[in-house]
This record gives C-alpha cells, structure tokens and sequence, in this order.
C-alpha cells in the first residue's frame, strides 16, 4: 500500500518534511527531492524566520531539495544514510548562511517505492545556541575532544599546546593530516597554527612558503563551503562538488594525494578567524570524523579567539597608534629583557638615536595635523630601513631603533642611509645618534651615548641654519 506522506508529516507537530532520495544502481545518492511538507515546515520556506532566505519561496511538492537551498553535502550525506542506510540521525548546525541554530533529526521510513527511498526531515530552529545540543554527542568523543583541548587553558606556550592538541585531533580522526591555520583578510595573510601528518603522508600545506599564493587559495574555502557549517567530501561523487566549486583547490588536493577532507570555520563571537581540516580520513568514519571537528571547532574556536584577543590588546599597548611602531613601553620591556640575558646569551647590540628636526615649527605654522603627518613620515621612512617591531617611539618627536648584533661601522652606515632616505620626504630631516655596544646588557649606556650624540648632530643642524 502506497504511503501516505501528507499524514506522515501532518502526525509530527515539528516543522517536518518527507524526502525522497534515489538510489541509483552503483548504490549511491541520485536526485533529493522534498516530497511534501506538514503546514509549519512549509510556512518555513514560504515565510522564512529571521534572516533567512530561499532560492525560491513558493513551494512545490516534489521539488529538488536545491530549488530552496544551495547544494549542501552534508544534508545530503544525513539524508541518504536515513532514507537507503536506514538509520536514526541527529544534527546540531549552525550553517554560515543563516545566523540561526538548527536542531535536525532523520527518520527513514518504510517501504522503498523501487529505486526511491524515503526519510522525514524535522527541524527545530533557534536564534543562540544551546550548550546542551552542542554536547549532545556520543561520550567518547566529547571526552577525548574535551581532554585534548583543555590542555590549551593556560598553557604557556600556546602554539606549542596547540601543536599537540592537532596531533591528538589527527589521531581521532584517523585521518593522514590535519592543520589549523588563522586567515587574516585584512592583511590578507594565513599562519599555521598547528599542523600534523603521519610519517609516510605525501600530503603538504600547499604554498605554505608562499603566504600570499596561501592566502590566496584560503580565502576560496568560504565560497567552496557554500553557505554550511563545514565541508566533508568523503568520495569521488563528493570530491567532483569540490572541482565544481574550486577547481584550483581541487587541483591543489589531487596533486597532494588527498582523497577525502573535512574542513571546517573556526569562529569566535560571529568573527571568523581560520579552519581545521582533517584530510585522508577512511569514507566510513566520515560521520565521527564530523562530530569530532564539529566539536572541536567549537572549543578551539572560543580557546584562539581569546588567545588572539590577548595578543591583540598586548599588541595595542606595545604599539604607537600615531606612527605604527613601537612605544616607550615595549622599548622599556625590550631593554630590559636585552639587561636580564645571561652572560652567554649576551651578544653587540646597536642603538640609533633620532629626533625630528623642525617640528615645532610646522606645528606652530601649519598646525598640529601636518606635525603628525611629518611624524608619520619619519617612522615610514624609518621603516623603508627597519623591521617596524625594532622602531620606538621614545618621546614626542624622537625615535629609538635598536639593533640587536650590530656593530659601530654597521650601524654608522644605517644612519648615513637614513639621511638619505629622509631627502624623499617633505620636511623630514633626522638628527641622529649611534652608538654599539659589545654586550647587550649595557644598552642603556648605549641609550645614553647615543641620545648624546644625537644633541651634537641637532647643534650641527641648526648652526648651519
């Protein structure tokens, strides 16, 4: 006897709908259709909730599943394995397309109709996430996700704890490889935070010597992901999404020898960071390799955001807002550090002492901002010649550099430089200052030598004024 679909989904008070998902005769997954929906679920299509928004808001009976959404893997995934495989599913989903947390449960049903098998699809949808839900996974891998990451909570060295929580995550997984990288579309930059392979892996991060060709292939993935919470592509029929999606990556995986891969966002407050991937995992253990990364990605996500946070609000009092580089307080810090050293750590250091020559007068004539764009000019110009975390701000108009194993001939070459350098610039002109030290820790009379100096140059400049 034909089921009755309409009362299946009518009998459940959920927003719920039945899909329809074709075997095809190699066994695997052909066409998803949403058959018929119980009023609630179809008012979420035709009347979305929030931000959300369909391809299409008026629903058709039988319509592919992909005249609403976008194609979604993982939907798909959930789907035939209730509808042909038959089992009970449960999903806890926050998707990128939508700020909303969806609690999704799959139930196959019986009989099949020849070649199409059947499931119900019912969703629960909220607007903040629930703890509970999240933790709603089997207890071994909660455990062992949980007892790996905690490691991360006051460690001292967070790469390094980091590090060894990849390597733990990787063993998981079951998987050859498995990173976490930061992406920074600012400064349009990856870093690696952690990455592990198995001994015989043949698998690189690819262009990861290259930070730009890098980043240029990660800012793809959230386009290649397609609006969902991750990407698990666990077979050739999956992979082909990938090659539609991003041949470029595609290409870059194949060479690398990666079968399959599950990547997912990391993401702190709504902000988006960085991804953990996990590659060369076996197709069956797909669905924990999900529940591990969907777990992980949250913890890990909440332990970096903050660890970033840190480094930012470090960063920001280390950092001369005006100029971009560094402040008195970071060139206190670093000499101190420079005095603390041992006698075998202890190596030259060179000191250039700079100040602004004029400032006062272009301040008193053309006002205040044109002093701060001389002032900004004076640290690019710095900065043409230094690494910018060398450069101090020391006082108003004066800039300390200091140059860890430099020498008094070396260092006199970097001044003569500088003054070159200053002749680019309107109304930049440096009196400087250096002096070198053979051993580091008596930089603050280096500091003291070279502010000297620098006053000698100052009484040469405006004497031939």
């Amino acid at each position: 006897m034909k089921t009755d679909f309409q009362q299946v989904a009518d009998s459940i008070g959920a927003m719920t709908c039945v899909m329809s998902v074709e075997k095809l005769p190699d066994g695997s997954c052909g066409e998803i259709r949403i058959v018929t929906g119980n009023r609630s679920y179809i008012d979420s299509i035709e009347n979305p909730p929030g931000d959300m928004h369909m391809l299409s808001e008026k629903f058709i009976p039988n319509s592919l599943y992909t005249r609403y959404l976008n194609r979604d893997l993982n939907f798909e995934d959930y789907c035939y394995r209730a509808a042909v495989q038959k089992r009970c599913l449960h999903s806890y989903a926050h998707p990128d397309r939508y700020d909303i947390w969806f609690n999704m449960t799959f139930l196959p049903l019986w009989p099949d109709e020849g070649n199409l098998c059947f499931c119900t699809y019912t969703m629960e949808i909220s607007f903040e996430p629930s703890s509970e839900r999240i933790s709603n996974i089997s207890g071994d891998i909660a455990s062992a996700v949980l007892e790996t990451a905690i490691a991360l909570r006051g460690a001292k060295d967070f790469k390094q704890a980091l590090g060894n929580t990849v390597k733990d995550i990787k063993k998981l997984c079951q998987s050859e490889s498995c990173c976490v990288l930061l992406v920074d579309d600012e400064k349009k930059s990856c870093e690696i935070l952690g990455h592990s392979r198995s001994e015989e892996s043949k698998i690189r991060v690819k262009n990861e010597q290259d930070n730009n060709a890098f980043y240029a292939v990660a800012s793809t993935w959230k386009d290649t992901i397609h609006g969902s919470n991750c990407l698990i592509a666990k077979d050739d029929r999956e992979m082909q999404v990938v090659a539609d999606r991003n041949p470029v990556w595609y290409r870059s995986l194949r060479e690398s020898g990666v079968r399959t891969i599950a990547l997912f966002p990391l993401k702190s407050r709504n902000d988006h960071f960085g991804y953990i991937w996990a590659a060369n995992f076996h197709p069956e253990q797909s669905t924990r390799v999900k529940e591990i990364l969907e777990l992980t990605s949250f913890v890990l996500g909440s332990e970096i955001g903050n660890y970033l946070m840190v480094n930012q609000l470090k960063e920001m009092s280390s950092r001369d807002m005006l100029t971009g580089v560094m402040n008195r307080n970071k060139m206190n810090t670093d000499v101190d550090a420079l005095c603390s050293l041992s006698e075998a750590e202890a190596k030259p250091v060179g000191v250039l002492f700079t100040d602004l020559n004029g400032l006062k007068r272009i301040n008193d004539s053309q006002g205040h901002s044109a002093g701060d764009n001389l002032l900004r000019s004076a640290a690019h110009a710095l900065c043409t010649l230094f690494d910018a975390r060398s450069i101090y701000r020391a006082g108003g108009d004066e800039f300390v550099v200091i140059l860890p194993g430099t020498r008094q001939a070396e260092l006199e070459e970097k001044a003569d430089a500088l003054r070159r350098t200053s002749e680019n610039y309107q109304d930049l002109s440096f009196s400087i200052g250096c002096c070198a030290s053979e051993d580091c820790r008596m930089i603050r009379s280096a500091l003291m030598t070279a502010d000297e100096r620098m006053y000698e140059d100052k009484k040469k400049y405006y004497g031939r004024r």
